[in-house]
């Protein structure tokens, strides 16, 4: 027994000392290890931020020297008199503005993309397409400023191609009556050309409703009309997500129409319109210039491609812009056959007797689905 408890804290004590004296050197050789490792950590992590900043400071340059060009494209389209964003060669047919009932309109023919004629690929027994962009505030050229366009794919169909174009200001009183009436003779000048052949309409959003209202009007006269998020249906809407359909009544009616449009000696600037469309997506506009500066390397010639027609802004008249609103907006009298064109005569949209083509997408805030099926 004293053997025993003399041995056993000897033993107890060897293996202590050598417990500890064996670890020493690893410990050391991981501490030699870890220092250059940190190091490279620190340096890893420094060169990611000078790297970050390089790039940022790269971005910023290239995104604010778009925004120049944006602006630079803007003062020459002015500077050019607003001329239509059209890729495509044309000839004028008929200027509205020399009717007996002026309308700041005109139907041009699309002869030549690039160095293609327009007749080597036309196909006689097609009918004719006649496209008319949207008179909302912009100016005309949407459904024709690339070759992936409205123009484009029917030229490349064969089909002969009609544009009907309008010009910054409008003629002293033009009343909404005057430009169906000059659309109407634009519709009747084409069906001239092309006897027995009543031409396909394409009316992208405020056209599309002026195409239908045609449509009611020239019975027998036009072919099928193409609806691109056209509202119809004023009223119609989801509850919560859609808030233009209530914003003459929130704003006590058409007051403001007269206020803005009295600013500007008896015009109503299309910027207001352009403002509106934005106000509804307050983010949207955010999106836009953070997919800029994001995407800087792929983006930057969309960009100014579409905001040189989106900054170009027309005129309308007091009288055509009252009729849009009081009508349309805050009547609903489209949708109710109410419309009066002129004094006898009522557009009523049971009298349409062509196919209509309506495209509507949920991703349409302007003209969301209820509005241009409903």
């Amino acid at each position: 027994m004293p053997e025993t408890e003399v041995n056993v804290p000897v033993r107890s004590t060897a293996l202590s000392k050598h417990s500890k004296m064996t670890p020493a050197p690893r410990e050391s050789a991981m501490a030699a290890r870890s220092e250059p490792l940190e190091v490279a950590e620190t340096n890893n992590a420094l060169q990611d931020a000078l790297d970050y900043m390089r790039d940022v400071a790269e971005r910023s340059v290239l995104f604010w020297n778009a925004l120049r060009q944006r602006a630079d494209n803007m003062i020459g389209h002015e500077r050019a008199g607003k001329p239509p964003l059209l890729d495509f060669d044309y000839e004028l047919l008929l200027d509205a503005r020399r009717f007996e009932r002026p309308a700041n309109y005109a139907l041009l023919r699309i002869t030549r993309a690039d160095d293609v004629c327009f007749d080597a690929c036309f196909d006689d027994s097609k009918p004719p397409v006649i496209v008319v962009d949207p008179r909302a505030g912009h100016g005309p050229g949407i459904g024709g400023f690339k070759r992936e366009s409205e123009v484009g794919m029917a030229m490349h169909e064969g089909h002969a191609v009609y544009f009907v174009i309008f010009f910054p200001e409008p003629c002293p009183g033009q009343t909404l009556a005057d430009v169906l009436h000059a659309l109407r003779r634009f519709i009747e000048e084409v069906a001239r050309r092309h006897p027995g052949k009543p031409p396909v309409l394409y009316g992208n959003c405020q056209a599309g409703w002026a195409i239908t209202l045609l449509s009611a009007d020239c019975e027998g006269l036009v072919g099928p009309a193409v609806l691109n998020g056209s509202p119809l249906s004023y009223w119609a809407g989801e509850s919560g997500v859609n808030p233009m359909r209530v914003a003459g009544g929130l704003v006590g009616g058409a007051w403001l129409t007269h206020l803005l449009a009295d600013l500007d000696d008896g015009r109503f600037d299309g910027a207001w319109l352009a403002a509106n469309f934005e106000n509804q997506k307050p983010e949207a506009v955010w999106d836009k210039y953070a997919n800029l500066f994001t995407h800087i390397d792929t983006e930057r010639e969309r960009f100014l491609e579409f905001e040189r027609w989106w900054n170009g802004f027309y005129f309308l008249s007091r009288e055509e812009i009252l009729a849009i609103v009081e009508n349309l907006f805050i009547g609903n009298r489209l949708e109710e056959g109410k419309v009066r064109i002129c004094e006898d005569c009522v557009a009523d949209l049971r009298r349409i007797r062509n196919p209509l083509v309506i495209f509507a997408s949920w991703g349409d805030n302007i003209t969301p689905p209820q509005q241009a099926l409903g």
